[in-house]
């Protein structure tokens, strides 16, 4: 089936259709899906990933809405399954990342497009213990202080990239404290630029706890958007990665 009008209500998800070339086939996304910026700018914003106008999106009269089981709550997908072919995706690792892509390939007439993507990914990904392991805390969230467990898109990453998450023991995103991250004692903290827009003053701010750790703001798409960015975001995760040395 031929979907002409796909309305996405994941960021990483309405950019990897865009890039798909299905574009003209998108006519509705979240406030949050801004990537690319010139091809969203003429898409109409339906709400947020956690609030979408539920009424807009059925006006639009949808043939298909793609949702994540992470970005968007189960009452607003149970409410739009009632309308409208709903797809439900579920990405916890770069593998369930790029099945997801083949996926919607196949789904919506992409084929050839998602693979040539998925080849690309797979080049880009770092064989196995090809970085030394650095012990790292990754923060998404300040007040209260927030990271990522073993089972998110970002610990997968954060693996395969040579960062041994010293919340790995943790589920999800656990909430924690400047003294339990003291206790871990992590060689290096990376501060994502979303969805918690961390600046300097918060580096400064942990610098007064470890003492002992480097301290770094970082690129959250890099960490946590899949899809097609996967592309830049690993391109840009290698050269970052072999630059990285802690004395």
């Amino acid at each position: 089936m031929q979907y002409k009008r796909i309305i996405s209500l994941v960021p990483s998800l309405s950019e990897l259709i865009v890039d798909l070339g299905l574009k003209n086939q998108l006519v509705g996304r979240t406030r949050f899906c801004i990537h690319p910026s010139k091809q969203m700018k003429q898409i109409p914003i339906i709400g947020g990933t956690k609030n979408p106008n539920i009424q807009q999106i059925l006006s639009l009269k949808p043939d298909l809405i793609i949702a994540n089981k992470e970005e968007n709550r189960k009452e607003d997908v149970e409410k739009l399954s009632k309308h409208c072919e709903v797809i439900l995706t579920e990405i916890d690792t770069i593998e369930e990342a790029l099945i997801w892509i083949g996926r919607l390939g196949t789904q919506l007439e992409a084929d050839e497009e998602a693979s040539r993507l998925v080849t690309d990914i797979r080049k880009l990904i770092p064989r196995s213990k090809s970085f030394q392991s650095i012990r790292t805390a990754y923060f998404i969230w300040k007040d209260p202080w927030m990271s990522v467990g073993h089972d998110t898109y970002i610990h997968s990453l954060m693996d395969r990239f040579g960062l041994m998450n010293v919340y790995g023991n943790k589920s999800r995103y656990p909430e924690t404290s400047i003294k339990e991250l003291s206790s871990y004692n992590p060689e290096l903290i990376l501060l994502s630029s979303e969805p918690y827009p961390f600046k300097e003053s918060h580096v400064q701010e942990l610098k007064t706890i470890c003492p002992d750790s480097i301290i770094l703001l970082v690129n959250g798409e890099w960490f946590s958007w899949y899809g097609s960015r996967m592309v830049a975001a690993f391109e840009g995760l290698l050269s970052w990665r072999k630059q990285l040395h802690l004395n």
